[in-house]
């Protein structure tokens, strides 16, 4: 089996080589990036299986970093950071992050994340399609539609709306698609659940479709249709 190619990008020089050496361990393929150009570049050249991002960062930072990356890409992001603020963490999942850790770290936690999204980005072998209403998910092309139009999605977005196809009329509470879809859970003061699907539901009705998403209030969210 092939390893998995990991881009650090990290201009700590201390933190870079003991991710090198304990990814490398781990059999993983490593390549450092110092800096944001140059991961850009790096990315570019032998696009990685996943990212492990330090948020500052000399030239270009990276929640910049984060927005090109995932506006050409779907790889996996996880953001490194001594910011511990709910708003510095919704802020890098909103420009692309699929996962945030904060810096001390153990490195068992950052490996125990990165096979979590190494997993999730496994790609089926055959066709999938989820279908609710007029709404249809091809998980094997990624692709959303509702009734003819095609909807673009974020990678968080997609994942997002998966969950609820999976469990059409079925309150699914926050504690859940944190778990879910972030993996983690941010605790009570975060609203990253209502932003992103405040975007769903803004793509989903573009077109003046019904609402398919709808509040719980004080439970969670429910995938179904309006008699």
């Amino acid at each position: 089996m092939t390893m998995s190619h990991i881009l650090v990008v990290e201009d700590e020089a201390e933190i870079a080589g003991y991710l090198r050496r304990g990814l490398a361990f781990e059999g993983f393929s490593v390549e450092i990036a110092a800096d944001g150009p140059a991961a850009i570049t790096a990315a570019r050249e032998r696009p990685p299986d996943l990212v492990v991002l330090d948020l500052m960062l000399p030239g270009i930072d990276g929640l910049e970093v984060a927005r090109r990356l995932r506006a050409g890409s779907d790889v996996p992001i996880i953001m490194l950071t001594a910011r511990d603020a709910v708003p510095d963490r919704v802020a890098g999942l909103e420009a692309g992050a699929d996962d945030y850790l904060i810096k001390p770290f153990a490195f068992e936690e950052l490996l125990a994340r990165i096979r979590v999204q190494l997993r999730r980005r496994q790609r089926i072998d055959h066709p999938v399609q989820l279908r609710y209403a007029t709404l249809t998910m091809d998980t094997a092309a990624h692709e959303v539609t509702i009734g003819d139009r095609r909807v673009e999605l974020t990678a968080k977005e997609y994942d997002l709306l998966e969950l609820f196809l999976h469990h059409p009329q079925q309150v699914l509470t926050r504690e859940v698609i944190y778990d879910r879809v972030w993996g983690y859970d941010f605790g009570g003061e975060s609203n990253i659940i209502e932003v992103y699907v405040r975007y769903l539901r803004q793509k989903l009705e573009a077109n003046g479709e019904p609402r398919l998403i709808h509040t719980m209030r004080g439970v969670g969210y429910i995938l179904r249709e309006e008699p």
